[in-house]
């Protein structure tokens, strides 16, 4: 069965980086056995790493650029290594020390940012969230996950983020799936609240805001996990267990054109306007 498209980046630059260090081991004449003997490990660890099954440590790197008269390469592979590291890093990781680090760790990508496309099909994304939306959502988060209680730092960190809606040339397209507007987040004024900024948005020039109706066929593409595009540089991807970053082209060339027909199958303006009404009339 093929590796599920959100992983693949991290997974290709785990079997690149095996197949670098294995050349390093073939130019120095050496069979994996042999320099498993010298960096004192299990013989199948060598062909696991070149294999891209298991990640080398920066101590393995460094035996093992040691034993293939590779030193001077010792730092640009641990570089790799930390980069590949980076491509997915699981929740617990990274808001070790609350929510706020968290949300403060997006903002250099936001700034420079000025083509935002999102997808969700299971929450209001962050770029068009209330505050108390927010709140309630940083607390699920916060109260599932066992975090440090920040959430009221993290609700500014977020909030100052929602300048770009109405500053610079900044641009947001956001699809959401209709079941979206039917999940109550934190209670109904609260959503009541979501959704109604959502109308108000909605009508920004920076905004486009699509809505994918419940029941429509969908043959050419279903729902999928929740994404950011960046401009065409970066694709951030939540899933369960962490946050993952792409960065090569031909996989996000793929989040783009998913994008692409995602938006084909929703609808716009006051089409989009009555799905909001009328989930807002169900709250009552």
């Amino acid at each position: 069965m093929p590796s599920p498209p959100a992983f693949s980046s991290a997974q290709k630059a785990k079997r690149d980086l095996g197949v670098r260090l294995g050349e390093l081991r073939r130019n120095a004449g050496l069979t994996g056995r042999a320099l498993a003997r010298l960096c004192d490990w299990h013989e199948a660890k060598v062909s696991r790493i070149e294999n891209g099954k298991t990640s080398p440590s920066a101590d393995d790197i460094r035996a093992w650029a040691t034993h293939c008269d590779a030193a001077d390469q010792i730092s640009d592979l641990i570089a790799s290594m930390e980069a590949i590291e980076g491509m997915f890093v699981e929740w617990r990781r990274m808001e070790r020390t609350g929510l706020k680090r968290a949300q403060q760790s997006v903002l250099p990508l936001w700034e420079r940012t000025r083509n935002f496309r999102t997808y969700s099909p299971w929450i209001v994304p962050g770029a068009v969230q209330t505050v108390s939306y927010t709140r309630a959502v940083l607390r699920s988060f916060m109260e599932r996950r066992g975090l440090p209680d920040d959430v009221e730092e993290a609700v500014k960190v977020r909030a100052d983020r929602l300048r770009l809606l109405h500053e610079g040339d900044h641009r947001f397209a956001v699809l959401l799936e209709e079941s979206v507007l039917r999940t109550v987040i934190g209670d109904s004024e609260i959503m009541a609240a979501q959704l109604g900024h959502l109308i108000a948005v909605g009508d920004l020039p920076s905004v486009s805001l699509g809505i994918i109706p419940m029941g429509i066929p969908r043959n050419s593409i279903w729902p999928v996990e929740d994404f950011w595009i960046f401009d065409d540089q970066v694709v951030n991807v939540e899933l369960i267990s962490g946050f993952l970053t792409i960065t090569q082209p031909s996989e996000i060339a793929m989040y783009a054109s998913a994008f692409g027909r995602l938006s084909e199958q929703a609808v716009y303006g006051a089409p989009a306007r009555r799905l909001i009404t009328a989930a807002i009339d169900a709250l009552d």
